[in-house]
């Protein structure tokens, strides 16, 4: 038996493909339909809206059908002389960006056996194909990701009440600007000082994860002495937490000897180490990202001047904006309905 009604199942690339082809080799078929369409009754903006054409042109293929019938819906005779390259040069284009290299157009012009047009030419036509920007690095990740993750979250579940949980970072401050792209005046590129040699100073910060509590302790090295003293921090902060838990990455300090001699005397510190090679994973990545473009091209004269930026984007932040920038209801570590609602409190 045959069902009542049948639809066709067209993917979102599929459909773009049959516009295109509607408004390319097939343009004067779908004139044609134009003005059958016209012809049952169906206003232009009508057959506009179907055909994703505007209602203006399709007034203008119907009117020339009435004036000169059939003949009338072939593209004219045009001046000029046709289109340089194959007709398949923009699929040719987009299966050589389909991987990834440094890509140029002069490179892109020689990989595709230097064609009988100039670089201005091609780049008109990659143009139609891609765009210039930036590649994103991501990490490999841990292959039992979600089973670790999966984990810390019935970990933090089975936490005492009154509990806090904490994610946890380093990163570091340097004196040598980090330089980022900016609105300059025109015909004047700014010019940002190096120090001559650059020095370098780690920064640990910790959030809370549902109320935008924000701790963070500036060291000259990150070695497991520095980070026992800021889990110590942590613990004075709580006084009253009958646990303190603090999730973090693998790094060696987390799990070095010192480390491992200090949690066995402070039981009321509960240490998780999270995914291997997972940062995304982390909250307080993403506030380490806005200190950064906060603090970028400036260029102080010394070292502590760089460590007072850092004080100063902290001291002027609030646990909302915190909450904001840190976003921990995307993190794999919570489980469902954890503290607050993070969205409305940011």
């Amino acid at each position: 038996m045959r069902p009542a009604h049948v639809f066709a199942n067209v993917s979102d690339e599929h459909y773009h493909d049959l516009v295109t082809a509607l408004h390319q080799q097939w343009r004067v078929a779908t004139r044609a339909v134009m003005v059958l369409l016209s012809a049952h009754g169906m206003s232009a903006a009508d057959i506009a809206a179907l055909l994703h054409y505007s209602p203006r042109t399709v007034r203008r293929w119907i009117t020339r059908h009435d004036l000169e019938g059939l003949t009338g819906l072939p593209d004219r005779p045009r001046s000029g002389r046709p289109r340089l390259g194959s007709p398949r040069l923009g699929e040719r284009i987009r299966a050589l960006l389909a991987t990834p290299k440094a890509w140029t157009t002069a490179r892109i012009w020689r990989e595709l056996g230097r064609p009988a047009m100039s670089l201005r030419t091609c780049y008109r036509r990659i143009r139609e194909q891609a765009r210039w920007r930036r590649p994103r690095l991501i990490a490999k990740s841990d292959p039992d990701h979600d089973h670790i993750c999966a984990g810390i979250r019935d970990r933090i579940t089975a936490l005492p009440a009154g509990s806090v949980v904490l994610a946890e970072d380093e990163t570091h401050l340097d004196l040598l600007a980090r330089v980022r792209a900016c609105w300059m005046p025109t015909g004047i590129r700014h010019r940002v000082l190096t120090p001559g040699s650059n020095i370098r100073r780690t920064l640990h910060g910790a959030v809370n994860l549902a109320t935008g509590a924000w701790h963070h302790h500036v060291s000259v090295r990150n070695v497991s002495v520095v980070f026992c003293y800021f889990l110590d921090l942590l613990l004075a902060a709580y006084p009253d937490a009958p646990v303190v838990a603090v999730i973090c990455d693998n790094g060696t300090t987390h799990h070095s000897g010192i480390a491992k001699r200090w949690l066995a005397e402070h039981p009321r510190l509960l240490l998780i180490e999270g995914a291997k090679y997972s940062p995304q994973d982390n909250p307080v990545e993403r506030m380490w990202a806005v200190l950064k473009q906060a603090i970028a091209n400036t260029a102080p004269a010394t070292m502590a001047d760089r460590v007072r930026q850092a004080h100063a984007f902290f001291r002027h932040r609030t646990p909302n904006q915190n909450l904001t920038t840190t976003a921990p209801w995307t993190s794999p570590w919570l489980p469902d309905g954890y503290g607050q609602d993070f969205r409305p409190g940011a």
